[in-house]
């Protein structure tokens, strides 16, 4: 089981969001928290409903995270100019220190997590990655220069 890419991937990905939800507990904030501040950075004006799909929650769990995060002045709401029953989702100016203070913790979580990978090794994992995840999503790759296949990077690191 443990040669198998669903495994792995997940495990990885759950071993990631228990070491962000330990380092975002320093700063106030849950691992989920974190997640929709860096949703709301990347993509701000985004509404409720595609917050709560990026996050894969329920609406109304993105709706009380929402809640607590504008009650403590990270977020804020704005009406939709096209739906007045719809909520646009913002940083505040007081998020963004935050976030940056999240970002450079992420970065020391990466740092652990490829430790001893060769800097090759660690931007062959990530080209991989993408390739896998647009498979996933169905988009073509983009047309590239012979990109070494899992074999050949591990013949050259090995």
């Amino acid at each position: 089981m443990q040669n198998n890419i669903a495994f792995l991937t997940s495990d990885v990905s759950r071993l990631l969001r228990k070491r962000f939800d330990v380092v975002s507990r320093r700063f106030g904030v849950t691992g989920p928290q974190w997640r929709m501040l860096a949703a709301l950075r990347r993509t701000p004006g985004i509404n409720q409903g595609a917050l709560a799909q990026w996050l894969e929650v329920e609406a109304i769990t993105a709706g009380r995270m929402i809640d607590r995060l504008e009650k403590a002045g990270m977020v804020e709401r704005r009406a939709d100019p096209n739906d007045r029953r719809a909520w646009r989702m913002f940083l505040t100016d007081a998020a963004i220190p935050l976030l940056d203070e999240l970002f450079t913790c992420a970065t020391d979580v990466f740092d652990e997590a490829l430790q001893g990978f060769a800097p090759e090794e660690s931007a062959l994992l990530l080209a991989l990655l993408e390739r896998v995840r647009a498979n996933l999503l169905d988009e073509a790759p983009p047309e590239k220069a012979h990109e070494p296949t899992l074999a050949e990077g591990a013949l050259a690191h090995g």
